[in-house]
């Protein structure tokens, strides 16, 4: 038999050699890869899915469209009245009498502490106070006061307790005074988690308490300031600023409200890395927020050896009101439609672009990978296929 031989990068293949070569190629056309090419990504603009050229226009726009919503416009001003009593609140109830004292004279009282001296010159007048044992609000919102009976206190404050029992008291009394005053606030609190030195609950009382005050009652925070996320629960809203903002800005230090879950979070949100970058990775980041500069920095920037610097893309479920004339036939349940964004690297103004467009929580950066790049794995996957080759079809002759 005789072969027909040919050269191939220096070395002699036959015919039959080169129809195995041909016969691998054909079966490994589809190369692998870390990700969809550039053209296949602009590809799918017809399928329904937006794939927008980001110039400094539209990394503004952007970055208007997110700006967080301020605490000062999601919860209303002014604090709760922490006075008002609630169930589980301790009470201290005290009634003074004018003289002579008819209903409370018998029982334990402290006449105030007046000398005999200054009554006797006619400068004061002694009257008698009773204070009666601290008393926990039961689930039925009452306490007890003798000769008052069961006052109902929850959902009041102090002031209309008093004129309460003070009412039930007259012709019973002589001329009654009330003081009541809250000695164990079980109801009327914060509590504060997460990244704090102490995770506590914080009563409030009527200086109306603020959300740095919280964050001080916890003893601060775990973390440096600038990673550090405040989140404030109250009832079905949750809403998160930096800590840094409400640092700077004193509006957005609002008055605490009982119930309120105030969290402290470090670096909460994060993005996903793919494709020729210098690590795959899931990488968190803090509310502040980062551009997309600072983003390719903590992943290594691009691969120098791979990648393809006009081929940076961020895909990510935009909401359709952020870019006018976006197709919205494939909204997901929340409202969003996907975007994939694309910079070109290889211009010089797109550095300037990537530190205003910033990234946000759950976006995917992909580096597609470059030409040659994908021309060096066909070359590898050739070479690794006729080495063997040439070694079976030697030894057949």
């Amino acid at each position: 038999m005789r072969y027909q031989a040919a050269s191939v990068m220096g070395m002699s293949v036959s015919r039959s050699g080169w129809l195995l070569v041909a016969a691998c190629v054909a079966g490994c056309a589809a190369l692998p890869g870390s990700g969809p090419t550039p053209a296949g990504i602009e590809a799918q603009a017809k399928t329904g899915i937006r794939v927008a050229m980001v110039d400094d226009a539209l990394a503004r726009r952007l970055l208007e469209k997110h700006s967080p919503q301020l605490f000062s416009e999601v919860f209303q001003a002014g604090a709760g009245n922490s006075e008002v009593v609630a169930p589980g609140d301790v009470l201290e109830v005290s009634i003074w009498e004018a003289p002579p004292a008819v209903l409370f004279a018998a029982v334990g009282r402290d006449t105030g502490q007046v000398s005999s001296a200054m009554a006797a010159s006619g400068q004061v007048t002694p009257s008698a106070v009773t204070t009666f044992p601290q008393q926990l609000v039961d689930s039925a919102g009452t306490i007890f006061i003798p000769f008052a009976g069961n006052v109902a206190v929850a959902g009041r404050n102090v002031r209309e307790i008093e004129a309460e029992i003070t009412h039930r008291l007259q012709g019973k009394a002589n001329q009654p005074q009330v003081l009541v005053r809250i000695q164990a606030n079980n109801t009327a609190y914060v509590t504060i988690v997460g990244e704090v030195a102490n995770s506590t609950r914080m009563p409030l009382t009527p200086r109306a308490e603020r959300l740095l005050d919280a964050l001080a009652a916890a003893g601060g925070t775990r973390q440096p300031v600038g990673k550090i996320t405040l989140q404030v629960t109250r009832g079905v809203d949750v809403h998160a600023l930096p800590l840094n903002m409400v640092i700077r800005d004193p509006l957005q230090n609002i008055p605490l409200r009982s119930g309120d879950v105030v969290t402290a979070l470090y670096q909460p949100l994060s993005f996903t890395a793919l494709g020729a970058t210098g690590k795959s990775d899931e990488v968190n980041f803090e509310a502040q927020g980062i551009s997309l500069a600072q983003a390719l920095a903590r992943v290594g920037g691009v691969v120098d050896a791979r990648a393809n610097a006009s081929g940076v893309f961020i895909f990510r479920f935009e909401s359709a009101a952020a870019l006018p004339g976006t197709d919205a036939g494939g909204t997901t349940p929340e409202g969003k439609v996907p975007i994939v964004y694309r910079f070109d690297l290889k211009d010089p103004r797109a550095f300037f672009v990537a530190q205003s467009f910033r990234i946000e929580d759950r976006d995917v950066l992909y580096v597609a990978n470059a030409p040659a790049a994908e021309l060096q794995k066909f070359l590898s996957l050739l070479l690794s296929t006729v080495y063997p080759i040439q070694g079976a079809v030697s030894l057949t002759k």
